[in-house]
């Protein structure tokens, strides 16, 4: 690591039943210490990305005054789209921000800033005027189509990313179309009830301490925040507590 150095690990997904704790363990695996900033897009509903933003504005002004890597487990998990992605790659680049991607090391910044320093820097003065225009033309065509080559490099890994995104979803779209033509029921039924290790602690916490359900005490912004669930998802267990409830009753009858 480079002297006061801080790694901030961004790991992105793009359904909110994806898991991103692969990301995260890839990232931690390599850099113990870094910060971790979480997205999900999910279609037009977006979590964590202001927090996405938030980072970008700190490193690029970079009030602290440290050198701020950013670590990607693969360049798709930065941009959803090729342009995007090399627009901000060239963005932060420009504002001295490194970034590394794990699985397509190639493209990292720091090899991009490798060949800009290894640019030929001679000037010929043989003496000849047209003759030093003629070499020094040579040496800055060979300067830029090195750095056309670096560029052409990054922006092929980006089109690679995106046309993979692209495939899966097609791969999912024919699979789910299959599956449905094949008389297969595809998703979850309506009305069925995810059950989990969150949501039954959260009703066991519901109805143990929400007055509503006997024993309680508490009112039901007390209860959110004991069982750590936002308002819908209590006023949803709440519901699903007293269907149960009723339902046991008209068993009983």
């Amino acid at each position: 690591m480079k002297e006061n150095e801080e790694i901030i690990g961004i790991c992105r997904k793009s359904r909110t039943n994806q898991n991103i704790e692969r990301q995260v363990r890839n990232i931690l695996n390599k850099y113990p210490n870094a910060r971790i900033i979480k997205i999900t897009c999910s279609g037009a509903k977006v979590i964590g990305y202001k927090d996405f933003e938030k980072v970008i504005k700190e490193v690029k002004e970079n009030k602290k005054n440290k050198n701020y890597k950013l670590v990607f487990d693969s360049a798709s998990r930065m941009s959803r789209d090729s342009e995007g992605g090399c627009e901000l790659y060239e963005d932060l680049f420009n504002h001295n921000v490194s970034i590394e991607f794990l699985k397509e090391p190639q493209i990292n910044t720091d090899v991009f800033r490798k060949t800009l320093n290894n640019q030929i820097e001679l000037q010929a003065k043989t003496g000849n005027e047209a003759t030093d225009k003629l070499i020094n033309t040579v040496i800055q065509a060979l300067n830029d189509y090195t750095i056309a080559l670096a560029k052409e490099q990054i922006k092929k890994v980006f089109d690679e990313a995106e046309t993979e995104l692209k495939n899966i979803h097609q791969r999912t779209s024919e699979g789910l179309l299959t599956a449905k033509l094949n008389g297969k029921r595809v998703g979850t039924p309506k009305g069925t009830k995810l059950t989990t290790k969150k949501s039954i602690e959260a009703k066991e916490i519901i109805i143990k301490h929400y007055k509503v359900f006997g024993n309680g005490t508490l009112n039901a912004t007390e209860t959110m925040k004991l069982a750590g669930i936002d308002k819908n998802t209590f006023y949803k267990y709440k519901r699903e507590l007293l269907e149960e409830q009723a339902t046991n009753i008209e068993d009983t009858i």
